[in-house]
């Protein structure tokens, strides 16, 4: 028996601001850049793709090859999509990476 499974669409779940903006950061925490794309083009999808291009001075076109995978886009492109979704990028401190100290042992001295 063969078990067959439905496409998730991410953008089904994107329905406020707060799930968007989440989504959206965890996407950036990701090294390759792909999966910010690809996050920026599942928000602009649930708010709806003509309505964000418009918004953002893209066309439409041009928004889904900014937003497709292998994409470079400019940062321009990026601030405005970013923008018309209604969202802002934020730059924080990275969490300090901690390397494992070794604990001194005391030395004894003989007498």
């Amino acid at each position: 028996m063969k078990t067959t499974y439905a496409a998730f669409d991410p953008a089904r779940y994107l329905d406020n601001d707060t799930v968007i903006a989440e989504y959206l950061s965890a996407a950036a925490e990701d090294p390759n850049p792909d999966v910010f794309l690809a996050a920026l083009s599942h928000v602009a999808k649930a708010r709806g793709i003509a309505q964000v291009a418009k918004t953002s001075g893209l066309g439409r076109e041009s928004l889904y090859k900014a937003l497709g995978a292998g994409a470079h886009p400019r940062y321009e492109t990026v601030s405005a999509v970013l923008r018309a979704l209604g969202v802002k990028l934020a730059v924080v401190p990275a969490p300090r990476r901690t390397t494992r100290s070794r604990k001194k042992t005391p030395t004894s001295r003989a007498a």
